[in-house]
This record gives structure tokens, sequence and C-alpha cells, in this order.
């Protein structure tokens, strides 16, 4: 198959039908064989039954319904794990990613030999002070925390090689690093493309500022676990040796000081309690690599969701 659409979807009924139409013109006219994923994220409206009703039109959609509201990034995780396409491309329901980018960013992936390609919206629609700005301050602070050098980090038009859905895990908000879930599994041929940014023709956008908090707060934790998810005990137990350590080090100086004038009083020193709160400090963060190392081989079910109904998906 040379084509998978993966499109997330929350409360989007109105724009479904046209976008799901555009979509086949574009890869009718290509010649593409290809399947269209919709994931309902657990949407109150009537977006399911516009799903079923778009399945039953066109055998090529398929539909993955969560029981409840679990996030784009878990929506995305759902249809990665479905796509059978060789090329993977992820874009919004809600018409702001135009389908007509579909033909060049799959050319890009097979002919160009990039492994992902992300869409930059050099050109916005949205608001400039509650979108437009924190999305150019998030987005600097990526390209520096992560070193790759992308424009847009979070544009949801996307487009993988097969390979790579299927090596990468999406959980939380993690959708917003895909980009560097695909580096740290080895993927470095990571490409961007301006791409259309349209204006919102139907209902509102979903997103609010505490988006840009925990984004940052996500990117915190994508770096560690892409170092140390695997080995913990690596950073705990090097900053508990530095603490524990530091303190044994003022011990020894005061025991030292002690044995040349038994009448100095070491409780009455602020190295003392210095020197014990570093030895604690560092024996807790002995135990916590430790637990972390316990959790890291024990952790099954993050990314288990309750799906209610699936259409043309095994």
């Amino acid at each position: 198959m040379d084509l998978s659409l993966v499109v997330p979807l929350f409360n989007e009924d109105e724009s479904l039908p046209e976008l799901c139409a555009w979509i086949k013109r574009v890869v009718d006219a290509n010649g593409f064989t290809y399947e269209i994923i919709l994931i309902d994220d657990g949407s109150t409206d009537n977006s399911w039954k516009v799903v079923e009703e778009l399945r039953a039109a066109n055998p090529h959609i398929k539909g993955i319904r969560f029981q409840r509201n679990y996030g784009k990034s878990a929506a995305l995780n759902e249809g990665f794990k479905a796509a059978q396409g060789d090329v993977v491309i992820t874009m919004d329901a809600d018409l702001q990613d135009s389908p007509d980018e579909i033909p060049e960013l799959r050319r890009m992936i097979i002919e160009d030999g990039f492994d992902m390609i992300s869409g930059w919206k050099k050109k916005r629609f949205d608001n400039t002070l509650t979108k437009n700005i924190p999305s150019k301050f998030f987005n600097w602070a990526t390209r520096r925390a992560s070193k790759i050098q992308l424009h847009d980090f979070n544009c949801g038009l996307k487009s993988y090689r097969g390979k790579v859905v299927k090596s990468i895990e999406v959980y939380g908000e993690m959708h917003r690093y895909i980009p560097v879930l695909a580096k740290w599994a080895g993927f470095r041929k990571i490409g961007e493309k301006v791409v259309e940014h349209r204006a919102r023709k139907y209902g509102t956008t979903k997103f609010g500022w505490e988006r840009f908090v925990n984004g940052f707060l996500d990117l915190a934790s994508i770096m560690f676990v892409s170092k140390y998810g695997k080995r913990p005990m690596h950073f705990f137990g090097l900053l508990g040796s530095l603490f524990f350590m530091v303190g044994f080090l003022i011990v020894l100086y005061l025991l030292g000081i002690k044995i040349y004038d038994m009448n100095n009083s070491l409780t009455n020193r602020p190295s003392f309690y210095v020197a014990l709160t570093s030895m604690v400090i560092g024996t807790q963060l002995f135990l916590a690599g430790f637990l972390g190392e316990l959790i890291s081989r024990n952790a099954p079910g993050r990314n288990h969701y309750l799906i209610e109904q699936k259409l043309g998906i095994e």
C-alpha cells in the first residue's frame, strides 16, 4: 500500500466529509493505493456516525473509536499501530491542513530518502498572542534542547517512512516531540517542508494555554527518558554519588578536626549539617535510581486505551 493517512479527531463532524472527499480526489489523481484511518478521540458530537457513513461509502476509510477522550498522542499511537502503508501521513481533521500537500510529502520520503518530513506553517492564521508567539518560543526551546533544526515541531501535517511509526511509542502528550522520538530511535534524516496553513472553517480550537506548560514539562521528560529511560541508575546514581561524596569528605574533615582538638563541638558547626544533608540526599537519590530500574523493567499498559469500536481494522 502506498499511503496511510492517519487523522485524529475530536468533535469534527462538520469537517470530516469535506476532508475525506478532498483526500480522495488527491490520491486518486496521483494513482496511490491508500487507507484513511480516522481515530475518534471520544467525541461528544456526531463524529463517529459520520465516520460510519463515510466508511459505508468508501471502503478505504477505516475508523477507531475511543471509549473516552485520551488526547492526540493516544490517537496517533493507535493510528500508527493500524497503519499499513509504505508512507504514513498525519494531518488534523479541522481542514487547516491541506491534502494537496500529500503527493510532495510522499515524494520526499520515497525519492529524497528522508525518514520523516515535518510540516512548517510559515504563514499562520491563528491568534498571534495566544498561539503564534507561544509556539515560536516553544519551538525555539525544543530546537535548543533536541538539536533538531525544525521551525515547527507541533505541525500536525507530517510524513513518515512506514518503519518509523512502528519504531516509536507516542504517549502522554508526546505528539509534539515525534521528531525527537524518531531521532532517538535512530532515524536521523529528518526534513522540513513549508506547508499551507488554512483558516479554521468549522468549530473552534480544542487547545488552550495549558498545552504550553505541559509542552515544556513533556520536553524535559522526553529528553530524560531518551537518555536515561533504560538506565535511570546512571542518572540518579551519579547525582547520589556526588552528594554522598561531598558529605563524606566534609565528615572526614570534621573528624580530623575533632581528633586534633577533642574540645571542638562538631554539632555547632554549619558544615556538620551540610554533610548530614548531603549524605541523606545522596542515599535518597541512590534509592530513586534503584526504584527507577525496577519500574523501567515492569511498566506494562502505559499505552493501553479502551477502544469501543473499530471499522475495517483487525
